[in-house]
């Protein structure tokens, strides 16, 4: 049973045009490349309503007309199924279209992704909200949201979601600098600087795509001026609100579970192994499999390399 908490709406920005995948995503949005049978972004909304939270907000872009699809009914589909008496794959088309009560609105303009978080003001009014990036997925055995909601009930905050990174990574992500708390997972964040340059980054620990946000984030985005890339950044927003002990600043969890960055060609391949390979279906043929690989490209280092 999902805990209780007061947060019930969840905004996930889905606007990007995913160009690090073409073309694979030149006709296809990048939240519905599959992650095993599955669109990556579905994982994203069942994490959201396992917590609790089936209230979602899609900031979409222009040419995601499939991913609004994929959360609608597809009757002549489901209607084919059910007279060949398919049951499980009629269930399972079916289920993302009960998912979640979803809702959608347009970004118009990509100036980043501080101004796609404003673009949900309407929806969630004076509430808090939680933000999900869909390029993250989270292991649905660890409990990261659910503990990110629990600590901004206790605290009155904004929350980040933190994990150690490579220091040689470090200029890919937002950077929080951070003092200990009487909690062994939680800091209070003291500084935030998007994507530093290489070598210059305040500590290891990067902010990845969750967050629990006060309302008052969005008048500080009303006054937050474009920075890095000519963009609206969420982190400059949160760095105002981290200064400001009046509104609760900013608390990070820090998250040493399981991570799969979708957004990243590399750790996509590794998601679907990864994912997979925990199946009952087909983990075990799978696992064989990747031994039996390994084991030949050991013996023949060339076997399997794409020309």
């Amino acid at each position: 049973m999902p805990m209780r908490h007061s947060v019930t709406k969840v905004v996930i920005p889905a606007a990007g045009l995913g160009t690090r995948f073409l073309p694979a995503t030149k006709a296809l949005p990048k939240e519905m490349l599959p992650v095993v049978d599955k669109p990556a972004i579905q994982y994203v909304v069942e994490e959201a309503v396992r917590v609790g939270l089936p209230d979602v907000l899609f900031v979409t872009g222009r040419n995601k007309n499939a991913l609004e699809n994929h959360f609608d009914r597809a009757t002549e589909l489901e209607a084919i199924l059910m007279r060949k008496g398919d049951e499980e794959r009629l269930q399972r088309v079916s289920e993302s279209s009960v998912l979640a009560n979803v809702h959608y609105v347009r970004q118009g303009d990509p100036l980043g992704l501080g101004h796609a978080v404003l673009r949900a003001k309407a929806h969630v009014g004076d509430n808090s909200f939680a933000v999900l990036l869909g390029d993250d997925l989270i292991d649905p055995r660890d409990t990261l949201l659910e503990r990110m909601l629990q600590v901004h009930d206790q605290r009155d905050t904004c929350v980040v979601a933190l994990m150690e990174v490579d220091a040689a990574q470090a200029h890919l992500y937002g950077i929080a600098t951070v003092e200990p708390t009487d909690e062994d997972d939680v800091v209070r964040v003291r500084g935030l600087v998007e994507k530093p340059e290489p070598g210059s980054a305040p500590s290891n620990l990067a902010i990845v795509g969750r967050y629990v946000l006060k309302p008052e984030i969005f008048r500080v985005l009303e006054g937050t001026a474009p920075g890095r890339g000519g963009e609206i950044q969420l982190t400059d927003a949160l760095l105002t609100m981290a200064e400001d002990d009046a509104a609760g600043g900013v608390h990070g969890v820090v998250f040493r579970g399981r991570r799969y960055d979708t957004g990243d060609k590399l750790d996509y391949i590794k998601a679907n192994v990864m994912l997979a390979c925990e199946r009952e279906d087909l983990g075990p043929g799978l696992r064989e499999w990747l031994r039996e690989h390994v084991l030949e490209m050991e013996r023949q280092p060339e076997v399997g390399l794409a020309t």
